[in-house]
């Protein structure tokens, strides 16, 4: 009925066939470090920093995800056009990464359609350096068809130690406009959402079960008791928590 919901359809039963053994190295890899309190960090520029705000401090979600926010690549800064030319400005990820205390074992999730800009290159070398391992979120046919702004000529699944494609169409936009020549409603939000909180998902019930019961998921503050037992889950796992709460 509506070309938006079946193209968004047709994707999630792709990623869920194409991308199986990907996501599940990725769950993996947050258990481990949730087990072995290593840290886990996210991070994306623009529109693809909407996912790292998806998956931090909020009711439902995994509670040791720690989300780097690079001041003048969100989307409040202005004017807009500013956060493409920091994304593209190689060294700002460098020191992006320096205020950030990566230690060997941490995973770092790195989202990027094209996967060519400067700025999670620089990240992911950056935080390679320190023994991290890199969950690149991308789109493969995208990447692929253009050249890295990066000196080093990488883009983000080379550099990636788990690489997951969101199977989108090149450009992100999914529907052709009839009778003009765009395409209209990108499909990287809604499809790396899904993905992320499948991982998500499911290391959190890993982790009940490795546990006995216990995983560091934030309960609704609007629940009566909510702040008390997010208090007590915090005590468990603040080694791994590195925002003020």
């Amino acid at each position: 009925m509506y070309e938006y919901i079946d193209e968004i359809r047709e994707l999630l039963n792709i990623v869920e066939s194409k991308e199986k053994n990907s996501i599940n190295a990725a769950i993996k890899l947050i258990v481990d470090a949730n087990l072995k309190k290593h840290s886990i960090y996210s991070f994306g520029a623009s529109h693809a920093g909407i996912l790292s705000e998806e998956m931090f401090y909020r009711a439902g979600g995994m509670m040791t995800i720690n989300a780097i926010f690079g001041r003048e690549v969100m989307l409040d800064r202005s004017p807009i056009t500013f956060t493409s030319k920091m994304e593209r400005l190689e060294g700002y990820g460098t020191e992006l990464a320096k205020t950030v205390n990566f230690k060997q074992n941490d995973v770092l999730i790195l989202h990027s359609v094209s996967g060519r800009n400067p700025v999670v290159i620089d990240l992911a070398l950056a935080a390679k350096k320190c023994g991290v391992k890199i969950i690149g979120l991308t789109n493969l046919t995208y990447s692929k068809s253009v050249a890295s702004r990066h000196s080093s000529g990488k883009r983000l699944f080379e550099v990636s130690d788990i690489v997951i494609d969101n199977h989108g169409d090149i450009g992100d936009a999914a529907c052709q406009l009839k009778g003009a020549p765009q395409k209209v409603g990108p499909t990287s939000t809604v499809i790396g959402a899904s993905i992320l909180n499948t991982i998500i998902v499911e290391a959190s019930q890993q982790l009940v079960k490795s546990k006995n019961g216990s995983a560091p998921v934030f309960y609704s503050a609007n629940l009566d008791g909510g702040d008390e037992k997010n208090k007590q889950l915090f005590e468990e796992y603040k080694d791994m928590i590195h925002y003020e709460y």
